[in-house]
Parts: structure tokens; C-alpha cells; sequence
């Protein structure tokens, strides 16, 4: 017998995997990644970015119709509704972050919504389930092909590149493609993968997740039509390796031969607690508990009598900001956060509004603030610290160090706290039936014989809460 390629290992792997190689594990994991998601994603659509990005889909009309999180009575054909929805879920960076580095979810459920929507045989809520799984499942795959891709990323975004794949494998085994279907699938959508990191910390990077989302979802339709590309795009340097320095792909065991195991058993997701680039919640949990030792003398936080606050982060150019000027760049700025822990005793969304950047207290706060990149700190979401030294014009030292925060995946968000993200955050987009309706069909999605509830609950709006 001829051994398989590593694309068409692939493409039988997307094809044969069926609900029961999904472990107690794997659902209870990719169910909170769901309603993580969900919850960002609602909250997203209140943004600038998420409404220049629907004033735009707009434009574009088909028979086909997919709904828009969070906004009752507005729908876009199926490959826009997973553009704008993967827009608002990383519109404000609150959206999960997984090691090797990259945002998982983001990129497969915006498309797999909206691509159920408009199959004429809706599907259950356990084969949405399991598409959301073998989206996930390629995505860590291909991450783990390189060592590089490991450490905090300096030349691309990695959502922008496995993402699109992540979606194209998902919307494949939703649309039911065959083995050779789902590897042209991943070779598609090859060619729409990458973005530059410079375009980190703007208003275009949460374009990288709606692009992905969007793409991918477009790259298994043209396959379902017959389109083809080249059936070693993962095996080839000059295929999936143009992304890695240092490509060494491996093929995915099949599922029959019981030498299969998901990715997601053994490495779980970070969840974020605030909207920000995952390495600022390390600089927040270390600022607030050096905050903590300075303020238990009397009590009072007292700006004038710090002279200087010294970080000591992982070196990385694209999360090192000391003076933004915008809520993007706030949200990829260790001073930035550092400073807002330190002021305000917490980190919000409203944290990062233009009121709250332009502080004359936090600009003051800010020009004291000095960054050490350690040897020992190395640039990885698996191995870096941050510690934040308080220096007062009395000669005192107050510093802490966090190695975990809460929300990393050795340290996870209890079900409770998740469950109550998803409610502050959907609570902006959805009425209270919405908000708890949502919570009770994921709760319950290998269950349900039809995934269309949860879109029904996405639509219902009105009695909005508030954040601050």
C-alpha cells in the first residue's frame, strides 16, 4: 500500500473523522472556545471597525442569505456574513489565543454560522460541532510544522495563514466534500493566506480573522464546484513552507487506525479576561499586585510619589508601544496596560476608549515607564513572564512577577467567570432571552438535531446592557 502524502493524509483525516472521535475533553473544551467566541464577537459589532466593514458587505447581495451577529433583520450572502462576524470577533483582540501562537476560533465559527445557514439541509448541532473541531484540529496542526511558530510572531499574523486553512477544512466537512475535495479545499485557500504584522495595532488587523474566516469558506465552496489546486500544497517548501524558515510537515494519522488524537485534548486555549494582545495580561496581573504592596501602606495611590516603573517583558517589537495614540495600539502596548493596572486598579473594555488613552495622569504615568527584555524571558506564551518594579521618589522598591495569569491554559477562566464574559459582552448586542438562550444551546449543541436555534438567538436584540 502506497503511504499517503501529507495533504492527502489531510483530506482523508477531514473526511472520516465523524462524532465519535470527539472526547468528553475535546466537546467541553470546544464548546467554551464556542461561546467565548460568540460573546466577543457580539460585543464586536458595536465597533468602527466591524460597522465600516458591514457598510461595505452591504453592497453585495445573493440568494443564498446568512445572518449578521447581533443585528436583527440584516443578512449578506454566506461568504461576507463570515467576513464581518470574524471581524467583530477580533475587532477589540478579546478573541481566544492558543500556543504555537495564533486565535483559533475566530476563524472557524464566523464561517461555519453562516455557511449552515445556507445548506439546504440544516445541520445538527453535533455535526457543527465536529466541523468546529476539525477546523481547529488543522490549525494546530500546521502550527506545530514549524519551531518558529512557537514563539510570539515577528514577520505575519499567524490567524491570516492557518486560519483561512482552519476555515477551509471546517466549511469542507460541513459541506459533506470527499477526501481529494477537502485537500483542493486546503490548497485554495493556501493562496489566500498571509498578512503582514505590520498592520498589527491598526484597524485593518481584525480584518485578518474576517479575511480567514471569509476565504476559507469560499476555498471549499469552489472545491465543492470542482475547482482544483496543487494536491501537495502541504507538502511541498514551495507550498504551505513559503510561511516557515524552518518547514518540517508531518501527515495527520488516520482516524481509523485508532492513532488519532485531537491537538485540543492535551493543549487547551487561553481565554482573555479584558480586550487586549494576550502578553498584556501577564504586565496587568504582575501591575496590580505590585499596585497592591504599594497602596497597603495607607491605602492611597499616590501618582506623584512613583519615579519610575520598570517592566521586564519578552523582547517584541510589535507589543511594545510607549506612547499610543490609538485603542489598537493600546491594546498591543505593555506600558499602556502596565499604566492603566496601576491608575485605575483594573483593565476594562472602557479601559481603552479615546477618553481614557488621552489621561493627562496616564501620560504623566507613562513617561516614567522603563522596558527590560531579560535573557531569560523568552518571547513564548508557553515560557514568559512579566514583572512590574514600582520605584517611589522615597528610595522604596514595591515589584511583582506573574508567570500564569488567569485565563492561560495552565491557570483557565472557571465555567462560571467564562459564562459571565459571555454575558457582559453579548448583553451589548442581544436581549436577556438572546444572551441566556445562546448559553443553553451551546450548553447543549452535541445534542441538538439542529444548529438553526443558536442563529435565532443571535438575532434577538433590544434592552442592551452597559460596560465600562
Amino acid at each position: 500500500m502506497l503511504r499517503k502524502g501529507i495533504t492527502e493524509s489531510f483530506g482523508a483525516a477531514i473526511c472520516t473523522l465523524n462524532p465519535t472521535h470527539l472526547t468528553d475533553g475535546v466537546i467541553y473544551r470546544s464548546k467554551r472556545m464556542m461561546l467565548d467566541t460568540l460573546g466577543v464577537g457580539l460585543l464586536g459589532t458595536t465597533t468602527a471597525v466591524f460597522n465600516k466593514a458591514l457598510q461595505y458587505s452591504q453592497w453585495y447581495k445573493s440568494e443564498e442569505k446568512s445572518s449578521v451577529w447581533g443585528k436583527s433583520g440584516i443578512t449578506l450572502p454566506p461568504q461576507y456574513a463570515a467576513f464581518v462576524n470574524g471581524i467583530a470577533v477580533h475587532s477589540m483582540d478579546f478573541d481566544d489565543t492558543w500556543h504555537p501562537a495564533t486565535h483559533p476560533s475566530g476563524a472557524v465559527l464566523p464561517a461555519l454560522l453562516a455557511l449552515a445557514e445556507a445548506l439546504p439541509s440544516r445541520p445538527s448541532g453535533l455535526d457543527l460541532l465536529l466541523a468546529f473541531n476539525v477546523g481547529i484540529e488543522v490549525q494546530g496542526r500546521l502550527m506545530r510544522f514549524s519551531r518558529e511558530a512557537y514563539n510570539i510572531p515577528k514577520r505575519f499574523h499567524p490567524p491570516a495563514v492557518v486560519g483561512v486553512m482552519g476555515s477551509a477544512a471546517a466549511s469542507a466537512k460541513l459541506l459533506g466534500l470527499s477526501p481529494a475535495q477537502c485537500t483542493h479545499a486546503l490548497a485554495i485557500a493556501a493562496s489566500s493566506a498571509g498578512a503582514p504584522l505590520a498592520n498589527a495595532a491598526t484597524q485593518t488587523k481584525p480584518l485578518h480573522i474576517g479575511n480567514a474566516a471569509r476565504r476559507g469558506l469560499e476555498a471549499a465552496q469552489l472545491a465543492c464546484m470542482g475547482l482544483e489546486g496543487n494536491p501537495g500544497i502541504l507538502d511541498l517548501e514551495s507550498g504551505f513552507g513559503v510561511f516557515y524558515t524552518d518547514y518540517s510537515p508531518a501527515a495527520l494519522a488516520e482516524s481509523a487506525t485508532g492513532g488519532f488524537k485531537w491537538i485540543l485534548e492535551d493543549q487547551d486555549v487561553a481565554v482573555k479576561r479584558f480586550p487586549a494582545h494576550l502578553g498584556m495580561h501577564w504586565v496587568v496581573d504582575a501591575a496590580l499586585a505590585a499596585r497592591a504592596k504599594l497602596t497597603s501602606r495607607d491605602g492611597n495611590f499616590d501618582l506623584s510619589q512613583i519615579r519610575e516603573v520598570t517592566l521586564r517583558v519578552p523582547l517584541s517589537k510589535y507589543i511594545d508601544c510607549p506612547f499610543p495614540a490609538s485603542e489598537h495600539q493600546a491594546r498591543h502596548s505593555f506600558q499602556f496596560n502596565a499604566c492603566s493596572a496601576l491608575l485605575d486598579d483594573k483593565v476594562t473594555v472602557g479601559s481603552f476608549s479615546g477618553a481614557q488613552i488621552d489621561r493627562p495622569a496616564l501620560k504623566e504615568l507613562l513617561s516614567k515607564v522603563k522596558v527590560e527584555s531579560p535573557e531569560d524571558n523568552h518571547p513564548s506564551f508557553d515560557k514568559m513572564y512579566c514583572e512590574v518594579v514600582i520605584e517611589t521618589e522615597q528610595g522604596q522598591s514595591y515589584s511583582a512577577r506573574c508567570n500564569t495569569f488567569y485565563g492561560h491554559w495552565r491557570k483557565p477562566l472557571s465555567q462560571e467567570d467564562l459564562v459571565e464574559k459571555f454575558r457582559a459582552n453579548a448583553s451589548r448586542a442581544l436581549s436577556s432571552e438572546g444572551v441566556e438562550g445562546a448559553i443553553d444551546v451551546i450548553g447543549n449543541i452535541e445534542r441538538n438535531r439542529e444548529c438553526a436555534s443558536l442563529g435565532s438567538y443571535l438575532k434577538m436584540t433590544g434592552n442592551l446592557g452597559k460596560w465600562s
